[in-house]
């Protein structure tokens, strides 16, 4: 691997907000893995086959992030392999919505698991390695829902913010050995998970957004790549929020 080259491993990184940031990152021709929890392979590998156009190395893994084992054993074979991690995007995540009063155990328990359990697997599975490497970059993809609250999101709101004082507090022990630890708060972005929604639940989010518009995933991208760039050097514990003025 050429030194120049960045090892960067984005979980959630077959479709949607994941795949545009692998797309992002394509540019500087880093070593790409993708890990996904998709039924089959078939989202991933056309991530994959685009970023081999691009002339990037990629591989894609299929674990499930709450699980420790699967996580641990992925982050090994990398570190094995490479020797480093310099960048982890922690953009996996999953809903199960349902109004608190009716809200089953497994709908709270998988999305906590997946969602904030699974930031936790991940950086703990990598944060000894940067912080030997002495930097990094670690990126989590939390929610402008984690601020603001949803109905019928309970579980998904918590786990987002948890994400916003997981980042906060990572980033205050780590900081003196050149990590960075940011999260993305991203809004109504058009993704194949909102655009599933029925034409008035979109209208509704609409009507509260200043800009009248839904996101598109690069903007996301957008946000993560420049905080893992050393054009943000001097930014760390923050939550920056893409969501055309939904929240402010």
């Amino acid at each position: 691997m050429n030194e120049s080259e960045r090892v960067v491993i984005v979980t959630g990184g077959s479709r949607g907000i994941g795949r545009a940031i692998a797309y992002r990152f394509a540019g500087e021709k880093p070593r790409l893995i993708l890990a996904h929890y998709d039924p089959d392979d078939s989202a991933a590998e056309q991530t994959l086959a685009h970023l081999a156009d691009k002339g990037v190395q990629g591989e894609i893994h299929r674990i499930d992030v709450s699980n420790r084992e699967e996580v641990d054993r992925l982050i090994k074979d990398v570190l094995a392999r490479f020797g480093r991690v310099d960048v982890l995007i922690n953009n996996a995540g999953i809903t199960r919505d349902d109004l608190f009063m009716r809200m089953r155990d497994e709908e709270w328990d998988q999305v906590i698991g997946v969602n904030l359990k699974g930031v936790f697997n991940c950086t703990q599975a990598v944060i000894r390695s940067m912080i030997k490497e002495r930097s990094g970059h670690i990126v989590s993809i939390s929610s402008v829902v984690g601020q603001i609250g949803n109905v019928g999101q309970t579980n998904y709101a918590a786990s987002k913010a948890g994400i916003m004082g997981f980042t906060k507090s990572l980033a205050r022990e780590v900081a003196l050995r050149g990590i960075t630890v940011n999260a993305v708060a991203p809004g109504f972005i058009n993704t194949e998970m909102t655009s599933c929604l029925p034409d008035k639940v979109k209208e509704v989010f609409l009507q509260q957004i200043p800009m009248a518009k839904m996101g598109e995933p690069e903007d996301v991208a957008e946000a993560v790549h420049w905080l893992c760039s050393d054009a943000s050097r001097y930014v760390t514990g923050q939550v920056i929020h893409v969501n055309g003025g939904l929240y402010m």
